[in-house]
């Protein structure tokens, strides 16, 4: 029997470039997202090397979640790595200028929709048990900070610590657990977040050489093939061509 891999967010970025690189290797894909026509796209891609079970879920429905998980077809139910990837940012304006949508949006998928899913999923891992592994989506964002980053660096900051007491629980069960936080990757990541402003992600990418959606794939398969007996806690990755700046000052006009 194939190893399982559950990947929540999987119809674009990283989610979609990791359901392929773990189709390479020949796990079992439980892939779910929110664009059902995008999941049977990469549901027929990716069926004729491994099997694939697709889902259309909001993470953010705790109830549906819960359904999706105790639903899943034999098979399927024996997951050795789960992959919480589904998340996004919104607004990137000073936070005084921002709707309270946003923040609520961005808290109930990158942290709710986190909690829904580890929740659900946890006694199948824990089941597994050795060698089982979550791997969490961080951001760079989550340690450090920058203009318009308000509620989107919190949540991810949530995320780093979240993992780091899962660590403390798990302990003696297995199971691992990893916060990878990206820096600056191309993805739909800025589309969304401006609300599909083309020329806004062309700015923010066009002229340097950032991190693309396979990088960090590559990086979360290999956290979730060490050997069972490793645990990387937290791994941040930035490109070579993004660093820190100096403290920003207000100075008197």
């Amino acid at each position: 029997m194939s190893k399982v891999v559950f990947i929540t967010g999987a119809t674009s970025g990283f989610g979609r470039a990791t359901a392929r690189r773990f189709a390479e290797a020949g796990w079992s894909l439980v892939l779910s997202g929110r664009r059902e026509e995008r999941l049977i796209e990469l549901q027929q891609e990716l069926s004729a090397k491994v099997p694939v079970h697709i889902a259309v879920l909001d993470v953010r429905d705790a109830a549906a979640v819960q359904k999706m998980v105790d639903d899943l077809p034999e098979g399927f139910r024996n997951i050795r790595s789960l992959i919480n990837n589904a998340g996004l940012a919104l607004a990137p304006e000073p936070a005084q200028k921002v709707a309270l949508e946003d923040w609520h949006t961005m808290i109930d998928t990158n942290i709710t929709g986190l909690v829904n899913v580890t929740h659900a999923v946890l006694p199948k891992l824990l089941e597994t048990g050795k060698g089982a592994s979550i791997v969490n989506i961080g951001s760079v964002a989550g340690e450090w900070p920058y203009p318009g980053g308000h509620v989107y660096g919190a949540s991810k900051a949530f995320v780093k610590q979240f993992s780091y007491n899962l660590r403390c629980d798990l302990i003696a069960t297995g199971v691992r657990v990893t916060d990878i936080a990206p820096g600056m990757a191309e993805t739909e990541f800025t589309l969304v977040r401006t609300k599909g402003n083309q020329a806004a992600s062309d700015a923010m990418y066009g002229t340097t050489t950032p991190l693309s959606a396979e990088d960090i794939a590559e990086q979360i398969f290999y956290v979730a093939n060490l050997p069972d007996h490793i645990n990387i806690n937290r791994l941040e990755i930035m490109p070579s061509r993004q660093a820190w700046s100096s403290f920003a000052v207000d100075r008197d006009k």
